[in-house]
């Protein structure tokens, strides 16, 4: 199915179920874009439109090349009776000068839609995503691949502020045949098909935070290349709070038990999280801050998997009237483990990511901004091949009605 007939079957089941559902939550109170029921909010940015200093992340060779990425997208609310439904379409597109091989267009969709049955809120979700940007720190390649996720959670409120839950997802990679990096066919070595369940307490604290125990369990089906197979058995507790308050975002710690279905690679017990806050003080000065800690796969038959940590944040100042200046940086490692009896290239090894940068930007208004933006990035390695660093600098403009305002 191409891009135009996935954008037609979004428009047309969003037209079939108008009538009968409504969404997840109720929008936000400043989204200013109204058809009857239902509330739109567009967003646009253009990303950035300047030099990448290191297009291939190459270590010998680096190429440079002017680069643009236009990002549209839209939210989507709907209240229509007794039930819920969100929407979310976001298009990115990315347009190189010389390198045309690098040039394209990412796709994501996203659809949840809310049922209250008395006591019980039954929640399904579906996400697709059509992308050729990199996978991650990793993979230096812009390989194309999709990402569909099927999944539906039921809640049963046992107290007024207290629930519990289940849920299940089914979620498949697939890298597109004959896509390739550091001589290793990606469609063959990362195309998982990972199925998980989870069971769930949450209980609002306040009407702005809540706090949520779950243990989960999830297994990872590698159909082309079993080898690579895992299970997984995991404990998490989280915080949210909510976006209206002053700090605002998710907090998630957990312990994870990985287990490899091969009996020569070792398995992974740990600690994982995944941390997002953001905190404004005064209207003037933004904070925000991230941290993730959790299994990555690897394309490396050798080395399958790595315990990739990374700690990030930024803060934002508004300098005098509508001009502010931004910091950001992040650190991270790639910590990689051995398949017993294989030869590889580094025992143990280790990836360092840094990535620092800054910008000025200019307010026109509630929803525009125009910034101007530089940020350097580097990976050390101990493979020779696998070091990099780079600039990428240039214009950014952002423009977003209501909620999605800057």
């Amino acid at each position: 199915m191409n891009t135009d007939w996935k954008k037609v079957a979004v428009v047309l089941v969003a037209a079939v179920v108008s009538p009968l559902v409504a969404f997840a939550q109720d929008p936000p109170s400043n989204v200013r874009m109204r058809i009857g029921p239902l509330y739109i909010n567009p967003t646009l940015s253009l990303t950035n439109a300047g030099k990448d200093t290191n297009v291939f992340n190459d270590s010998k060779d680096p190429q440079e090349d002017f680069t643009v990425t236009v990002s549209p997208g839209t939210d989507l609310w709907l209240r229509v009776g007794p039930t819920s439904v969100q929407g979310n379409i976001k298009e990115d597109i990315v347009w190189f000068q010389k390198f045309a091989s690098e040039r394209s267009a990412n796709n994501s969709y996203s659809l949840s839609w809310s049922v209250p049955l008395n006591r019980l809120n039954l929640r399904p979700t579906w996400s697709y995503t059509n992308s050729r940007d990199r996978p991650g720190y990793e993979i230096d390649a812009r390989a194309e691949h999709t990402n569909v996720v099927y999944g539906a959670s039921i809640d049963y409120r046992l107290f007024t502020k207290t629930s519990i839950g289940v849920d299940g997802r089914r979620a498949s990679t697939n890298f597109a045949e004959g896509t390739t990096f550091q001589g290793t066919d990606l469609h063959t070595e990362l195309s998982p098909v990972t199925t998980s369940a989870a069971v769930n307490i949450k209980h609002q604290l306040t009407p702005l935070t809540s706090l949520t125990v779950a243990g989960s369990l999830s297994q990872d089906r590698f159909k082309l290349d079993p080898a690579r197979d895992t299970d997984s058995m995991a404990v998490t507790m989280s915080m949210r709070f909510d976006p209206a308050a002053l700090l605002k975002g998710n907090v998630n710690i957990g312990y994870r038990d990985f287990k490899p279905a091969s009996p020569d690679l070792p398995g992974f017990k740990g600690s994982t999280m995944a941390v997002d806050l953001a905190y404004t003080l005064l209207g003037m000065s933004k904070f925000a801050f991230n941290a993730n800690r959790d299994v990555q796969y690897s394309y490396d038959i050798n080395q399958p998997y790595y315990v990739q940590t990374t700690l990030g944040g930024s803060v934002s100042q508004q300098i005098f009237g509508p001009v502010d200046v931004v910091v950001r940086g992040a650190t991270g490692r790639l910590e990689y483990r051995d398949r017993a009896g294989a030869v590889v290239a580094a025992a143990n090894r280790v990836d360092r990511i840094q990535q620092y940068g800054g910008g000025l930007g200019y307010h026109l208004g509630r929803d525009m901004r125009v910034g101007v933006n530089a940020d350097y990035s580097t990976r050390l390695s101990a493979l020779d091949t696998r070091h990099y660093q780079g600039w990428t600098y240039g214009v950014a403009i952002t423009y977003a009605t209501g909620a999605g305002g800057s």
